[in-house]
């Protein structure tokens, strides 16, 4: 059973209008709208983590003349206007002076529903444009075709799509649901905890994903595991779909190779973390680690 809880980059009011894709041409017309992104960041109107929106361009810009990237349909806008992404190898000067730069990361979550929709959705196709130009089966330069969401080689006529990787994301709490199991990856600085994931491999269900990856990290069995929400997360193509899960393990073990350290947190830890008050750091509020805390501390006050 799915929960109330919509993680911030799964809130989109952007329409992709699919079905134009393969009439609509290569480039944007006079009357469209383009966002320039490079890497994860997209230019906007105000300071980053400010709640700004986009800032897009329209397509006649003289900036973007001759700028150094792939075009791609996006969708219409609330106002029905058409909207690409041109996913920039390099930012032209013109671009980089004229305005701020924001990652996704930063202000996914503060995005309104149809510019976080665009982001997030401009990010992935971007990064699957410039990374994925030869064909994985004969090497040869691969052409673009639908506005940019498919290439085909003229070589051996394979087709490619943009690829999605699936991994699962699981916020654990014990049987009573009073405590929340976080880890703390050794990238990370000492002090900041999320929840567990990780890639879903070859042949393998969602679930079984699940009860592997809570094991494998954490050291504990789960009993009972809840579909919960999945955002997508283009670093660089992920799927994260969000689990709740339950364990009577009460002493968990960190693997010490990914996990240097795992333990029980609190609603009042937990409390005091999301409010700044603790050396304790969660994750961002774009990605859906942090949807997924928050649901599970606001669950006491329901």
């Amino acid at each position: 059973m799915r929960s109330s809880a919509v993680p911030p980059l799964a809130r989109s009011g952007f329409d992709r209008a699919e079905h134009r894709r393969t009439a609509i041409g290569s480039a944007p017309d006079d009357m469209a709208l383009v966002l320039p992104v490079h890497s994860d960041r997209a230019p906007v109107t105000a300071d980053a983590g400010s709640g700004a929106p986009l800032r897009w361009w329209p397509s006649t810009e003289p900036a973007l003349a001759g700028a150094d990237g792939e075009y791609a349909f996006l969708g219409s806008g609330p106002d029905g206007t058409d909207r690409w992404v041109l996913a920039l190898r390099e930012i032209p000067p013109g671009l980089d002076d004229a305005v701020s730069w924001a990652s996704l990361r930063v202000i996914g979550g503060e995005l309104g529903d149809a510019d976080g929709g665009a982001l997030v959705a401009a990010v992935s196709l971007g990064r699957w444009l410039l990374d994925s130009a030869h064909c994985p089966r004969c090497g040869s330069m691969s052409q673009l075709q639908s506005a940019g969401w498919s290439r085909r080689c003229p070589s051996c006529e394979h087709d490619l799509f943009p690829r999605t990787d699936p991994a699962v994301i699981v916020a654990v709490t014990d049987p009573a649901g009073t405590r929340l199991l976080l880890g703390s990856h050794v990238a990370w600085g000492m002090g900041r905890f999320s929840c567990f994931a990780g890639f879903v491999e070859a042949g393998e269900p969602l679930e079984a994903a699940v009860t592997r990856e809570i094991l494998e990290e954490a050291g504990v069995h789960i009993e009972d595991m809840t579909y919960v929400a999945s955002q997508a997360w283009p670093y660089p193509r992920s799927l994260m779909v969000g689990f709740s899960a339950v364990t009577s393990t009460e002493i968990p073990v960190a693997d010490g190779e990914e996990i240097i350290e795992v333990r029980w947190f609190d609603r009042a830890e937990i409390g005091a973390a999301l409010a700044g008050d603790s050396d304790v750091q969660l994750p961002g509020p774009s990605s859906i680690a942090r949807a997924l805390i928050e649901q599970w501390y606001r669950s006491a006050q329901q």
